[in-house]
């Protein structure tokens, strides 16, 4: 029994990596019988040919269907369309709150907005990694390259970002199938073209059509922890499972009010915790 990764599906083949060399397979039988799909990003053993076990994911995505992804890059733009700290913390929520490392890139940084650095400066303070590009100058393209050594890495973010602009600046010793990546991802809308993770950097990118919208699929309690600083401070909650919101002696609440979280972040959280608990409601009755 050898052991790979599936790098593509196509009409009804998975295409392993093992190595430096990459096994046609089909799926077993068993696995449509059990309504198990292997997905672009699993870990499988095979044998002439066949997938015969999939093995633990460490997360997933429904759409486009991928896993095992080790971070995210989500774009945001300074300017055109104007940079939106709503938006890029509702990815934030989605992402982290399926294990996926998020790392935010602020892109089109060659154009004015004076309020950008404090984002930043607030951004990097909650513990997260900002990249500052533009793919027009070239700016801080070069650094952006190691993140994805070793890791398996999707792109997300709004349309008209620069995703594809970023990609196009990355994509300087890479095969042709890579500009593939920029135009659906471009594109910003949801297509039927096959997932596949792509060689770049010594890691993996996953061309991942569709990839630009999130839904908030996830309960109010998940949702309190979703935010790595969240969850670092809901440990000193005087409630188990506190909701940051009503509750008296909330940590959460408190670090807002040292400043030690962003207090416009905290309101968008209560956002999307109002979105989500009108979800449950209409679900539940």
């Amino acid at each position: 029994m050898s052991k790979g990764r599936i790098i593509k599906a196509l009409s009804g083949f998975y295409y392993v990596e093992d190595g430096n060399n990459v096994i046609q397979c089909r799926a077993r039988g068993k696995f449509r019988k059990d309504e198990i799909k292997p997905l672009v990003g699993d870990f499988v053993e095979y044998v002439d040919g066949y997938i015969m076990k999939l093995l633990p994911r460490k997360n997933f995505l429904i759409r486009p269907p991928i896993c095992n992804i080790d971070q995210a890059l989500i774009v945001s733009s300074s300017r055109e369309p104007d940079f939106s700290s709503v938006l890029l913390d509702k990815f934030l929520l989605v992402i982290e709150h399926l294990k996926i490392e998020p790392i935010i890139v602020i892109s089109k940084i060659d154009l004015e907005n004076k309020d950008i650095n404090r984002y930043i400066e607030d951004y990097r303070k909650a513990g997260y990694m900002v990249y500052e590009i533009s793919s027009k100058d070239n700016q801080g393209i070069n650094e952006i390259k190691a993140v994805f050594k070793n890791k398996v890495t999707v792109i997300t973010g709004q349309s008209g970002v620069g995703k594809s602009s970023l990609l196009n600046a990355l994509d300087i010793n890479l095969n042709l199938e890579t500009n593939n990546i920029s135009k659906s991802l471009g594109r910003g809308k949801h297509t039927t073209r096959h997932v596949e993770l792509i060689k770049m950097y010594d890691g993996y990118i996953g061309d991942t059509p569709g990839f630009s919208s999130l839904e908030l699929d996830i309960t109010p309690e998940s949702l309190a922890v979703a935010y790595h600083d969240f969850e670092e401070y809901s440990q000193e909650c005087k409630f188990r499972g506190c909701l940051h919101d009503s509750e008296p002696s909330c940590a959460v609440k408190e670090a807002v009010a040292r400043g030690m979280v962003s207090k416009e972040r905290y309101e968008h959280y209560l956002m999307n915790l109002q979105e989500v608990k009108k979800k449950e409601e209409r679900k539940y009755g």
